[in-house]
């Protein structure tokens, strides 16, 4: 009884530490919501699902330390619901992040971002206009366009240098016009127009302002930027998720057949023997 008591207390503890990563992870994305992504409610559902099994794993610790059999059912029957939010969770995440990536931009070192290249629920939330305003309003708060001026030598960064750098997605989506357009560099948040058949072909460069309060922040471009943001992030995620789901499931089958050992041991069976079997009186007397 009590190395059955301790091993589901073990088990318990293990799953506390467990509920780390995913409670960090969920913190991650919150930051990234509030600098980066803008997309404030995806972290939600990580940060309750951590919280949840914090919650869970010391109420079972509790049950195993005071041998209370309602706090280990409620233990195993919340965990195992847990595990199932958190499948549905991961193939959630996957399935609405399945399309999309970056297309290589001729002559430069980063990517160009075209929103017709992503499909699916989260697509239409980002671009939809109420949410849109939200997300380029964070992203103009938060700087990330500013932020890409470099000066060198007093003097800002030449084209070459500028092209040759590797821009994150919501920098080459918001901060600068698509390459297609032809525009000439002046510096990282400043191009002067031409006119050209590709230019005429691409509604983002006729939203293209040099005005550092709308740049490309009403560009498809940058809402393809978000995405594919919102996508990487999900991704890093999502593989530790995986990893805590496969540990989470061993733990709980092994708390399973840990907690049945122990009803059998407080009906006094030995292992292998059922109830009924218990119970049916022997034809040989002694």
């Amino acid at each position: 009884m009590r190395t059955s008591n301790h091993l589901i207390g073990l088990l318990n503890f293990f799953t506390f530490l467990l509920s780390i990563p995913i409670l960090g992870g969920g913190i991650w994305l919150s930051t990234r919501a509030n600098n980066t992504d803008c997309m404030q409610f995806l972290q939600w559902p990580l940060i309750v699902i951590g919280v949840a099994i914090m919650v869970v794993s010391i109420a079972g610790f509790a049950g195993a330390c005071y041998r209370n059999t309602f706090l280990m059912y409620l233990y195993l029957w919340v965990m195992f619901l847990i595990i199932v939010v958190l499948i549905g969770f991961v193939i959630f995440a996957y399935v609405v992040t399945d399309k999309g990536s970056g297309r290589p931009a001729p002559n430069r070192a980063y990517e160009d971002y075209y929103l017709p290249d992503y499909s699916g629920w989260l697509k239409d939330r980002v671009a939809s206009d109420g949410y849109w305003r939200k997300i380029s309003s964070c992203i103009r708060d938060s700087g990330t366009c500013r932020k890409t001026g470099r000066v060198m030598g007093g003097y800002p960064e030449s084209a070459d240098m500028y092209y040759r750098r590797k821009l994150n997605p919501i920098e080459s989506g918001c901060c600068k016009p698509p390459t297609e357009c032809g525009f000439t560099y002046v510096n990282e948040t400043t191009w002067n127009p031409i006119n050209s058949a590709s230019a005429a072909n691409n509604y983002d460069c006729n939203r293209w302002s040099n005005n550092q309060e709308q740049l490309c922040y009403n560009c498809n471009s940058c809402k393809a930027g978000v995405l594919a943001s919102l996508r990487k992030s999900w991704r890093k995620v999502s593989i530790i998720n995986i990893v805590v789901l496969i540990l989470l499931v061993i733990a709980y089958v092994v708390a399973c057949a840990a907690f049945r050992n122990n009803r059998r041991m407080d009906n006094d069976e030995p292992y292998g023997e059922t109830r009924m079997e218990k119970s049916r009186p022997s034809w040989i007397q002694f």
